[in-house]
């Protein structure tokens, strides 16, 4: 399960990936977004809030997150993960390689520090 909220201010999306990530996640993720891409353009970012990575409840999941981010990558500025996790230097280092996204890892509990960064405050 992921929880989310969306900042429509300043174009930010906080996802807190509470438990293995389902299929449905990425459906209702995608139900958030897709409105507010179409409607103000690309996002300034993403705010990944994740203790650690949950991983996927089947595979069906995984391909539907690898989906998600095909997606919608295009339409992301950066992505911030905020994390004491080896995730977070996975995303920054290797996958930063396959999306458009400028990518950047924050240690954990520094959520307004991501924030700053993606609106340019810092």
């Amino acid at each position: 399960m992921i929880d989310f909220q969306f900042d429509k201010a300043n174009g930010i999306l906080v996802v807190r990936p509470e438990s293995s990530l389902e299929k449905q996640d990425f459906v209702e993720l995608a139900k958030a977004v897709d409105p507010e891409i179409e409607a103000s353009g690309d996002l300034a970012g993403l705010i990944i809030d994740v203790a650690r990575f949950p991983g996927w409840d089947s595979f069906g999941a995984f391909v539907s997150h690898i989906r998600f981010v095909n997606d919608h990558h295009e339409h992301v500025k950066k992505i911030a993960v905020v994390t004491d996790s080896h995730l977070g230097d996975f995303a920054e280092h290797l996958v930063s390689h396959f999306i458009s996204a400028e990518v950047r890892q924050f240690p954990a509990g520094q959520l307004e520090q991501a924030r700053h960064w993606i609106v340019g405050a810092a």
